[in-house]
């Protein structure tokens, strides 16, 4: 059967010959179909698609314009950073060295004081030694008088009993043992 179909649609073609250069109506109908939906397109949907995407642009170079703005300031804000972290390590570096100075000012104080202190404490501690050392000399005075007048009376038999006649006897002795000159040793 489909060969059937195939002989007479050749058959009913060969009678009537088409002329490629005389346009039929489908061709007609399908090119005014065409320039209506053209004209339909141009008229009412190109426009708000070009409207939406001239705004985007504008929208995207608004954005690109931000941003270089904000690059812009935030490049600033990183300067100044820089600018007031440097001042203040400046300032760190300035508090430590007076410090630093006031430091060895406080020390070289302490140290003077403690000079002071210590010859303070020196010259007291001589005095202090020099009062006991005549303490001392004075009571081994009296001891050393009391042996000697003990010893002495019993050596000569006769007792040294009067305190006032001893203790001249001893003061003299003494008086005498410091004038002689020193041997030295």
């Amino acid at each position: 059967m489909p060969s059937i179909i195939l002989a007479a649609a050749e058959e009913g073609g060969s009678e009537e010959k088409n002329n490629f250069l005389v346009p039929n109506a489908t061709f007609l109908f399908e090119l005014v179909s065409f320039a209506i939906i053209l004209f339909v397109l141009w008229k009412w949907i190109l426009p708000p698609i070009n409207n939406a995407m001239t705004e985007r642009q504008n929208k995207i170079k608004a954005q690109f314009e931000e941003a270089e703005k904000l690059k812009a300031e935030a490049q600033a804000a990183e300067a100044e950073n820089q600018s007031q972290l440097a001042e203040a390590r400046a300032e760190a570096s300035r508090i430590r060295e007076e410090a630093r100075e006031q430091g060895a000012q406080i020390v070289a104080q302490h140290r003077e004081q403690a000079v002071v202190e210590a010859e303070r404490i020196t010259s007291a501690a001589q005095a202090q030694i020099e009062v006991e050392r005549a303490q001392a000399l004075a009571q081994l005075k009296n001891e050393v008088g009391t042996i000697a007048t003990t010893l002495a009376g019993r050596i000569v038999g006769e007792s040294f009993d009067d305190d006032e006649r001893s203790k001249r006897s001893v003061d003299e002795f003494i008086a005498g043992l410091e004038s002689a000159p020193k041997s030295e040793a």
